[in-house]
């Protein structure tokens, strides 16, 4: 942990913009034989800024500090980890394989699916992430629309090319989910946080606060759960950064799954 200080501390202070977590140990899950990425704490402005082309009027942007380090799964869910769980595997892609992301779970279902990991791992670690972690990771010290920059191009990531951000070129739309890791990760070695299916995450919908917030986690109460990155189905600006969506926690489709987080 000693590097792992150092090394943040030098991206934090001293600003160094090629900042990876490419030399800090990942930790494997022994059950999902899934790798998780260390993410640094830090602080970064969440939300967009009203030049960005296709805001949405809900993305106002606020700086958040997130005060401790996590480990957040460098993958979507697979379909084989899920049935690996859960016994069965409930994907309208079934036939993309036992490593394309699992979709067609709700967020209750995800609910569900942690439990019986924790349970299965002697633990209480696993989670989904928070909105504000989500957007962190994604961002991966980033502030425009995409980790790739002001364009999301269809070789690097799976979206819907023919609907690309304003002024940005159109590109292949696949019509289905593609294998995890596919594509170009970001810096903190996070792979398809644009595109693919859209992620579950736990907070419950509702405005932004004011001002500065540290470790938020969302309204306390209310109907719809936040989904955040966009999928395969998606336009380019529901795949940016900042762009956020609300569905019930009993909602599933086929463009719609997760990925954890859990402590160091």
């Amino acid at each position: 942990m000693k590097k792992f200080a150092l090394i943040v501390f030098i991206f934090l202070v001293l600003g160094i913009p090629n900042f990876t977590l490419a030399e800090t140990k990942p930790f494997i899950s022994p059950t999902l034989n899934a790798k998780f990425v260390l993410i640094p704490s830090g602080t970064f402005i969440m939300g967009s800024p009203s030049s960005e082309p296709q805001r949405n009027r809900d993305e106002k942007r606020h700086r958040v500090k997130i005060s401790r380090p996590f480990y957040m799964q460098a993958t979507e869910v697979t379909q084989g980890q899920w049935r690996r769980i859960m016994g069965v595997n409930p994907s309208h892609f079934s036939g993309c394989g036992d490593n394309c992301p699992v979709e067609m779970v709700s967020w209750n279902n995800v609910q569900d699916f942690i439990q019986k990991l924790n349970s299965l791992e002697k633990t209480n670690q696993y989670r989904l992430p928070t909105e504000a972690e989500w957007e962190y990771a994604a961002r991966a010290g980033t502030k425009g629309p995409f980790y790739t920059g002001k364009c999301l191009s269809s070789n690097r990531a799976n979206y819907n090319g023919k609907y690309p951000l304003s002024g940005c070129p159109k590109g292949e739309y696949r019509q289905k989910t593609t294998r995890v890791g596919s594509f170009v990760p970001n810096a903190w070695g996070l792979y398809d946080m644009h595109g693919n299916v859209s992620e579950w995450v736990q907070d419950w919908y509702g405005a932004y606060p004011s001002g500065m917030g540290t470790d938020p986690t969302g309204p306390s109460s209310g109907s719809r759960r936040v989904v955040r990155g966009g999928s395969w189905h998606s336009s380019a600006s529901v795949c940016r950064s900042a762009f956020r969506y609300s569905r019930t926690p009993g909602s599933f489709g086929g463009n719609l799954g997760f990925r954890l987080v859990r402590k160091p």
